[in-house]
């Protein structure tokens, strides 16, 4: 039996879905990686820019091929537990740990067997300079859709990837898996910022996603009546999906909490950072941290006019981007007297977005 079918074989009885494709990347793919790029389309995250991205050979020379793995998550909502301020929705993948932490040993696992067969192997689950979904394309696991995710007839969208490198000489590749988006443009509609492009892509800079997990620092006024009530993420371009509406597949290793899909808002501001990221340990939830979880609930707060005295309780907050955005969101419950005394913050970056608010009144 070759070492190729072998591994994938192991991976399939580990529950992924599975598909080979050569180290290197086609040189359209590598092209429309760069224009993207040169267009600002990744905002901040300049951990996305080529270096050894598109030419992951510079990097790993003994590497031949990849074993491209997902994992299905479209598990079912677990419900909100009882008590605390459970407003606000949270992304579909947030609802388990952090997959990172789930899907790692299964890697290990899959790099042992290679070490049995001779063969060199290392798994990264989305932490390494690969362009994961390129890879998903180019082995035939699915194609990109209009809403810029990997997408399966059967799994839907909801799927998390990640790679194997070995230095196994690649088998011939899966057929193309056809693109099935038709002429369908429902998720292009159903974002309320217009970040899709409509080519497969997105503008980072208009995405609920990008601006909830990765800025860092105060959002827009004009973003959040658009945020609505995302607190972590968005999936309104999955939720619309026809090919989303079916799929109750899901990775065994994924177990959805109540907790995490429906977050206690109050804890965001009554924790510390460090008892936050006990609290939330091995989720996603880390990634923002406690300062950001807060921002953002702040948002939601605001646009749902609820629990104002949570909103001026984090006009007190440790942080001044939480009392930056407390600011702006006591301004939305019309309550001006507070907005006046952080006026006078003694972080500028506070006063001024304070007094900012006071002169658009």
């Amino acid at each position: 039996m070759e070492p190729w079918f072998t591994l994938r074989q192991e991976a399939q009885q580990r529950g992924f879905l599975a598909e080979w494709a050569p180290l290197g990347l086609p040189e359209e793919a590598q092209r429309r990686y760069r224009a993207w790029l040169e267009a600002g389309n990744h905002a901040s995250m300049d951990y996305l820019l080529p270096s050894t991205r598109l030419e992951p050979a510079q990097r790993f020379a003994w590497a031949r091929s990849v074993l491209v793995l997902a994992a299905p998550q479209a598990y079912p909502d677990p419900g909100p537990p009882e008590g605390g301020v459970r407003l606000g929705r949270v992304a579909r993948y947030a609802w388990v740990r952090d997959y990172h932490v789930l899907l790692e040993p299964y890697l290990r696992e899959l790099e042992d067997c290679a070490a049995k067969l001779g063969v060199q192997a290392k798994g990264y689950v989305d932490t390494g300079p690969f362009s994961e979904r390129s890879y998903a394309v180019l082995s035939g696991l699915g194609w990109v859709g209009r809403n810029a995710m990997l997408m399966r007839m059967g799994e839907g969208a909801y799927l998390s990837l990640a790679l194997l490198l070995t230095s196994l000489e690649p088998p011939e590749p899966a057929p193309p898996y056809p693109n099935r988006c038709g002429r369908c443009t429902r998720c292009l509609t159903a974002c309320p910022t217009g970040a899709l492009l409509g080519d497969g892509t997105l503008d980072a800079r208009r995405c609920i996603s990008y601006w909830t997990i990765e800025h860092r620092g105060l959002i827009p006024a004009p973003l959040w009546p658009l945020i609505g009530d995302w607190l972590f993420g968005c999936d309104l371009c999955q939720e619309v999906c026809p090919w989303n509406r079916k799929p109750q597949v899901f990775w065994s290793g994924f177990r959805p909490e109540p907790e995490l899909a429906h977050p206690d808002l109050e804890e965001f501001f009554s924790l510390s950072s460090r008892a936050f990221a006990r609290r939330y340990e091995r989720t996603v939830f880390l990634r923002p941290g406690r300062t950001r979880m807060a921002r953002n609930a702040l948002i939601v707060l605001a646009n749902r006019q609820e629990h104002l005295p949570l909103v001026r309780r984090a006009a007190g907050d440790v942080n001044p981007v939480v009392r930056a955005t407390a600011a702006r969101a006591l301004a939305r419950f019309g309550d001006w007297d507070a907005v006046a005394r952080l006026g006078h913050d003694p972080q500028p970056e506070v006063a001024q977005e304070a007094q900012a608010v006071l002169a658009g009144r």
